[in-house]
């Protein structure tokens, strides 16, 4: 979904993935994991349950991650559910910040 100035009010439920914002002709992206986000006509509130900015996530840690929540799901007990759900978390955490990773990079690299 794209926001432009003067956009009717909003309020979403955010899910995981990545955002962009654009202030003065500057372009952020960030990679938010829940939350909820507020549009009026001239601002826009996102109060995410965890956010990063794209520039500042290590590739490496985010690899590491996703091999420690794949090898924890392969030897997890089907009936511990919080376990379960912790670890889906994670990973899906983990590929957001990989994917993230690979779009960007070339972007951030033109740039400098």
């Amino acid at each position: 979904m794209g926001i432009l100035p003067h956009h009717s009010p909003l309020l979403t439920l955010l899910n995981f993935g990545i955002i962009s914002v654009k202030v003065k002709g500057n372009e952020e992206y960030f990679t938010v994991a829940g939350g909820i986000a507020e549009v009026q006509p001239d601002q826009v509130t996102v109060l995410a349950d965890a956010a990063e900015n794209v520039k500042e996530l290590d590739e490496e840690r985010a690899i590491k991650a996703q091999e420690r929540a794949e090898a924890r799901l392969k030897e997890m007990i089907s009936e511990d559910t919080d376990r379960y759900l912790k670890t889906m978390t994670a990973l899906k955490k983990s590929n957001l910040r990989l994917q993230a990773i690979k779009k960007y990079r070339n972007e951030f690299k033109s740039k400098i």
